[in-house]
């Protein structure tokens, strides 16, 4: 018998400005979590963390003809809940003291947070 979690914690590295055809996914499967009434955590990590710059996800389309912005696929999925926290040192290598984050942004969050959710048998995880 499996047991269903009400918990999903994302960690995304890979999904980057420079990769957008991998950043909808993630927004995409964590906006369905919320749905389900999930509590859902995307912890930025690396050069993902750009994404939280403003200005950045908006001006990003993942393919081709598709209208619709990473910016606005990451608003549907925190207008469900979802929470975005981002690795403090990625966030102080990678974004200038000067730049201006999103207000979706919640704030930052040590990478061990991310292995206690991963240890947690009450969190599931996914990778992007």
């Amino acid at each position: 018998m499996s047991v269903r979690r009400d918990k999903l914690a994302i960690l995304l590295w890979s999904a980057t400005p420079e990769r957008p055809d991998l950043c909808a996914t993630p927004f995409v499967h964590a906006a369905a979590a919320a749905a389900f009434d999930c509590r859902v955590e995307i912890h930025f990590a690396g050069p993902a963390v750009r994404l939280l710059v403003a200005g950045v996800a908006d001006g990003m389309r993942p393919w081709p003809g598709v209208e619709t912005s990473i910016y606005q696929m990451l608003r549907q999925a925190t207008n469900l809940g979802v929470e975005l926290r981002a690795c403090a040192m990625a966030m102080g290598a990678l974004v200038g003291p000067g730049e201006a984050l999103i207000s979706e942004y919640a704030g930052t969050i040590a990478a061990s947070a991310f292995v206690d959710r991963a240890l947690d048998p009450e969190w599931a995880t996914l990778v992007f």
